[in-house]
């Protein structure tokens, strides 16, 4: 099962209440704030984060089974603990930049 969450948005404009994740180098807003559920994402320039992404939007869901999703189609950003109950990765399926969030 996958739900969807938020639409990633890249920008190099300083967004309101946006929050810096040090691990990423990258500064996000809560899609939460935003009626569309956009997430926008200003990336630092030494951030590890793949240049498509910095480039490209991408769509966010929350998924039952990672390990299920990760096989279909080309990871980008190998899955990583995001805290202890969710574990995020990033992949590419027909083009499309994939956020996927499987929360224990």
């Amino acid at each position: 099962m996958a739900e969807f969450l938020h639409v990633g948005v890249p920008t190099k404009t300083e967004q309101p209440k946006e929050t810096y994740v040090d691990d990423l180098k990258v500064y996000i807003t809560n899609p939460e704030d935003h009626e569309f559920k956009y997430e926008y994402l200003r990336f630092a320039q030494d951030t590890p984060l793949p240049q498509i992404m910095q480039e490209q939007i991408h769509l966010a869901y929350r998924v039952d089974n990672l390990e299920k999703y990760l096989k279909e189609g080309e990871v980008i950003v190998e899955p990583f603990q995001a805290d202890e109950n969710m574990r995020i990765a990033f992949l590419i399926k027909d083009g499309i930049i994939f956020e996927l969030m499987e929360v224990k």
